[in-house]
């Protein structure tokens, strides 16, 4: 079931819709909303009569002829006042719309529009509910602007029920999006389409470029062999995933995949090997309401960004509407939601996660006209965060899930794209079975130490000591676990969860990229494991540096743990990014692995602290709490910060890694960038230009 699913809902507001609609077609002939309203509601009205026509269309599945020029046309004329540079003279632009209606005026009527433009997916899908209820909410408002101009107080009033009102109705249907392998929109076409012919990407209703279409083709060329060994190593990771932390996978009935448009051939494959393992594919979009959309992210399949900086302005657009008398009652029906879906989330087994890299690289703007999260707002984002987490692990247990990760580049990346897939291919698939050796003695060297000392080359800044847990028996115990490419691809790092107390000190680095933004200079302070400071150079004005970091790194808490610390491996990854000059574009997921990284926030083992995990050695993982984590045996609210972002010192940055070690004395793991242990020299070889081999089963 795909769209057909809607079908008995759209009878049942089919009247309100044509009502809708009809009432909108006459605000074209009208002339009661005065300048400069007037242009607003008149080029919103007309967007939305173009919403009319294509849900016509697509109802009488009036596409399936048309010509790949037709269906360009079509997508380019939905996306026109968005995409690109178009973006600033919308009135999507907070600013311009600011600068157009006034600031207050100007900020609830951008807020509308973006709000509307969800109906172009929804038509696609044919939810008349969605695209009727959106409708409606223009119309009020237009009322509220008709002979007078209204007091943007009851314009908010407005905005606020309509969110309060409609949250029980979204909210759930985004759960069951999530949970039940019958929304299978997007599935039915990923295996029912002619993959050969990229006129199918136009079905999904999002944006499509050069990067979508240039991927498919690619694919598309492939042999089929090889599309099936791209598959194996994504879904087989999921598999092991699962055996190496001891959960059963023959309980679960469905498995989410998130991808890009334009991977289809691979998730086509990658649905029918799940399959196999006795899991369907649930694979849902890319929330378009803004009651589910999250300021730090939104998980579903999507398209290339038709403009990063509409989604950057638009993060905290719940600052129109947020209080905590809406975050009792959202939290509130997702508990209700989830206990109707109790039995699809018992047999639901997480995450496949397929990412994409080589966009260019994004500084935002900071807009003063874009809506933001007053203190108490930030407060309530956080709070509604950790406690709609302890929800979905009620009924989908952390300890009872897995996921895998692994990411891909697009044409966009530049000329040498397929150059570049193939070594990322390579990568994807190195030995695995050698860097467990390798990494095994680093992890014996590091199970002798009490702390690790880490210090920056040249401009770097870095000097901290990161503090180690405990072991109470050695011979059976280690306090870093071994990552050989299972849940989390491609192979190459070691981790630990430190210890909080004692863990000083700078981490600074020139340039990195974390979930898509850009810093420049980014320093943080650490006290007792803790962020006590934190600055870089994007803006003018100091503070809006730590705003930008409070937002994008901190996610709006006061401060944040050192959750992790790790030692990446994968010198082939980092010497492929230096020869195709790519270090910049690269996924944190690769990005991760060439270089000691730092991770804020939760742990690697949250939710799941208590199940007991191995390295292939035999020795169990003990160092899977900090002190936070641990709270969760007194008050769990207190224990997760739901979100965990790394952030690497690259191997030119790095003078130095050191184990300061329990006895005394100290034991180098590291020197001048490059790996000293005794048995890690041949990390080392990829810098000479020796290449690494693929592992022979996940050979591509």
């Amino acid at each position: 079931m795909g769209m057909d699913m809607w079908k008995q809902e759209n009878e049942e507001i089919r009247e309100r819709y044509d009502l809708c609609m009809e009432r909108v077609r006459t605000m074209r002939t009208e002339t009661s909303v005065a300048a400069p309203f007037y242009d607003f509601f008149q080029k919103t009205a007309e967007f939305i009569g173009r919403i009319e026509r294509l849900t016509e269309i697509i109802e009488r599945d009036g596409f399936r002829d048309a010509s790949l020029e037709e269906l360009q046309r079509q997508n380019q004329e939905l996306y026109a006042d968005v995409a690109g540079e178009a973006y600033e003279r919308s009135y999507a632009c907070p600013d311009t719309a600011v600068e157009r209606l006034g600031q207050e005026y100007g900020q609830i009527l951008s807020f509308l529009y973006t709000e509307i433009r969800g109906m172009i997916v929804w038509a696609y899908e044919q939810r008349l509910t969605d695209i009727t209820v959106t409708a409606e909410l223009f119309i009020e408002i237009y009322n509220a602007f008709e002979e007078e101009t209204p007091d943007p107080a009851g314009l908010k009033d407005i905005l606020y029920w309509y969110i309060s009102d409609y949250c029980d109705v979204w909210i759930p249907d985004r759960v069951r999006e999530q949970l039940d392998p019958q929304v299978s929109f997007a599935r039915d076409i990923i295996c029912g389409a002619d993959l050969t012919d990229v006129r199918y990407l136009y079905s999904f209703g999002e944006y499509i470029t050069d990067n979508e279409l240039e991927t498919s083709r690619f694919l598309a060329g492939l042999p089929e062999k090889e599309i099936e060994a791209l598959a194996a190593v994504f879904t087989e990771g999921y598999r092991i995933g699962f055996v190496n932390a001891g959960i059963d996978l023959s309980r679960k009935k469905t498995v989410n995949i998130r991808y890009s448009l334009g991977f289809e051939r691979i998730v086509r494959e990658a649905v029918r090997l799940f399959e196999k393992m006795g899991l369907k594919s649930i694979i849902y979009r890319e929330a378009r309401h803004s009651i589910n959309r999250r300021p730090q992210g939104n998980a579903g399949y999507q398209s290339t960004a038709f403009s990063k900086q509409y989604v950057y302005d638009h993060k905290e657009d719940a600052a129109l509407y947020l209080d905590s008398r809406l975050v009792e009652r959202k939290l509130s029906v997702l508990r209700a939601a989830y206990e109707e879906y109790r039995e699809l989330a018992a047999v639901h087994a997480g995450p496949a996660v397929m990412e994409i890299f080589g966009e260019q690289p994004f500084l935002p703007k900071n807009s003063s006209a874009a809506l933001k999260f007053s203190e108490k707002q930030r407060e309530l984002n956080v709070r509604y965060s950790s406690s709609s987490s302890q929800i979905v692990n009620t009924y989908i247990p952390g300890d009872e899930r897995s996921f895998t990760i692994i990411a891909y580049p697009i044409p966009e990346i530049g000329e040498q794209f397929q150059e570049i897939f193939a070594e990322i291919v390579k990568i994807n698939t190195l030995d695995y079975h050698l860097y467990e050796e390798i990494q095994q003695k680093l992890i014996d060297a590091l199970d002798q130490g009490e702390s690790v000392y880490i210090r920056g080359a040249g401009g770097n800044r870095t000097d901290l000591t990161v503090q180690l847990a405990g072991l109470s028996d050695p011979e059976k115990e280690t306090i870093f676990e071994n990552c050989v490419a299972d849940v989390n691809i491609p192979v190459g790092e070691v981790f630990t969860s430190p210890r909080l107390k004692g863990t000083n000190g700078i981490l600074h680095v020139s340039q990195v990229y974390l979930n898509e933004l850009k810093y420049l200079d980014l320093e943080l302070t650490f006290q007792d494991g803790r962020v006590t400071a934190y600055s870089c150079k994007n803006f003018d004005s100091d503070e809006e540096n730590r705003n930008y970091i409070r937002t994008n790194v901190l996610f709006n808490h006061e401060t944040l743990p050192l959750g992790e610390f790790a030692i990446g491996t994968n010198t082939t990854a980092y010497v492929a990014a230096q020869k195709y000059d790519i270090a910049a574009r690269l996924p944190i997921l690769i990005a991760e692995k060439m270089g000691p990284h730092f991770a804020l926030g939760d742990t690697c083992f949250s939710w799941s602290e208590e199940i007991d995990t191995y390295n292939p050695d035999g020795k169990r993982m003990a160092a899977k709490d900090n002190d936070c984590s641990i709270l969760r045996k007194e008050d769990v609210s207190k224990a997760y910060f739901n979100c965990h972002t790394d952030v690497t010192i690259p191997y030119d940055e790095l003078d130095c890694i050191r184990v300061n070690l329990k006895g005394g004395g100290t034991c180098s793991v590291i020197e001048k960038g490059r790996f000293v242990l005794p048995g890690t020299e041949k990390l080392n070889e990829p810098f000479a230009g020796k290449r690494q081999k693929s592992h022979c089963r996940r050979q591509f």
